[in-house]
């Protein structure tokens, strides 16, 4: 058994207690003030958190291959313990998309190296139908990256009458508006606001029409959070994602020589989209933060390709959240940890019959409870950091966030009880 003494921060409390654990089974034994000698000790500039986790991710790799040069399962678990995370979802935008029970099993087979730490979503794209056992959904309604989208709302309603009662993420952008903006100089100009906006009315009413589990990925306009308020108002069951690139840059700010830099679906928005979308995290509106991370080499980045790096830096990003922006750690311990967990365990079920890496979770991930995961991730709020190219551990080496002090950073992680 092992002790832990720190600052611990859950959804409904911030105080120093006790943590005991079994390296062996991997799981939390005890918590709270346990009077027992820890063998590990965290001081007052410290936050423990139960693992966060990361529900929105591109970790590039799947059964041809062709995107590991971006990054791969081991590349991507590297990013993900430097930024303080235990925990990942990744996107089904493959080049060999993991649309049926054959496609799924296969790229989970190929996650089973990172030992269940990045999980899988599969995929929606025209015609295709249910796996057999409940696993989470990502679909396209429009043009992104890769060729799994939708280029109707027909084709898109048909195909969801399938999928009743599942649980969805949507990527919200309207391919008729994309089509009908394509010609603009400007990527933001390219998809606009319009086309999310639009797209979200659509995805509200195919989560209330199907009864699906909704969630929209990556969201990025303050006009259409009023949608969302409307909707949750009248039980529509919908979740939202924000990513850290989306609260922390506006197009107001990005010199026009940087905006491939910063290109990503959606865009970067207007200093309102991002004031509102702060504010409603502030207000505990947001479900999950996300990165999308999405990499691309140098390269590909100025010939304009979309999409942004976040692994490294979320740990880091989250103090300049608590530390400058004033947001309660309860709320990040909520948004961070306690609702990717709830996303995770109620999938595990079917993890673990396909796969051996997801044994020994116990309850589950998220919470710091007996009975979970011994996974934590333990924040230093008064160490800055300064982003630069040699503290990444992605495989494109670049970030959104190159050259910019957070005012704190990651102090510790722990996977399964074991110091990572």
């Amino acid at each position: 058994m092992k002790v832990i003494d720190a600052i611990t921060v859950t959804s409904t409390d911030v105080k120093r207690q006790q943590i005991q654990f079994d390296e062996t089974t991997g799981l939390i034994v005890a918590v709270g003030d346990l009077n027992l000698t820890p063998d590990y000790s965290f001081g007052n500039d410290c936050y423990l958190f139960a693992g966060m986790g990361d529900v929105h991710i591109h970790a590039r790799e799947d059964v041809s291959g062709k995107n590991n040069y971006k990054e791969d399962f081991t590349s991507a678990r590297a990013a993900l313990h430097n930024g303080g995370l235990c925990h990942a979802g990744d996107m089904p935008n493959n080049p060999v998309p993991p649309v049926d029970d054959k496609s799924y099993e296969a790229k989970v087979k190929l996650a089973e190296k990172v030992d269940g730490e990045i999980w899988a979503y599969a995929g929606i794209g025209p015609e295709t139908k249910p796996l057999s056992y409940p696993v989470p959904y990502k679909v396209y309604m429009g043009p992104s990256i890769g060729e799994l989208f939708f280029k109707d709302l027909p084709t898109l309603e048909h195909t969801l009458e399938n999928y009743r009662g599942e649980c969805v993420s949507f990527h919200c952008e309207d391919p008729l508006i994309l089509e009908a903006h394509k010609s603009a100089t400007h990527h933001h100009d390219r998809r606009p606001v319009e086309a999310e906006v639009i797209a979200t009315k659509d995805a509200l009413m195919m989560i209330q029409k199907f009864n699906l589990k909704g969630k929209l990925c990556h969201y990025s306009s303050g006009e259409g959070l009023r949608l969302i308020r409307e909707a949750r108002t009248q039980g529509v069951e919908v979740q939202i994602e924000v990513t850290p690139q989306h609260l922390f840059y506006d197009i107001e700010h990005i010199l026009e020589k940087d905006l491939k830099v910063f290109q990503m679906n959606p865009p970067i928005r207007h200093e309102y989209d991002r004031s509102a979308l702060l504010m409603a995290l502030k207000n505990g509106e947001i479900d999950f933060l996300a990165t999308d991370h999405a990499p691309h080499t140098h390269e590909e980045k100025e010939k304009g390709t979309s999409g942004l790096t976040g692994l490294d830096t979320f740990g880091p990003f989250v103090t300049w959240l608590i530390n400058d922006q004033g947001l309660d750690p309860k709320l990040i311990a909520k948004v961070a940890a306690e609702n990717p967990g709830d996303f995770y365990n109620q999938f595990l079920p079917s993890w673990q019959k396909i796969s051996k890496a997801f044994t020994g979770m116990g309850n589950g991930l998220g919470y710091l409870k007996p009975g979970f995961r011994a996974n934590f991730s333990i924040l230093n709020m008064k160490r800055p950091l300064t982003v630069a190219a040699d503290n990444l551990k992605t495989k494109v080496g670049h970030s959104p966030f190159m050259g910019v002090t957070f005012p704190g950073s990651v102090e510790a992680l722990f996977i399964g009880g074991k110091k990572v």
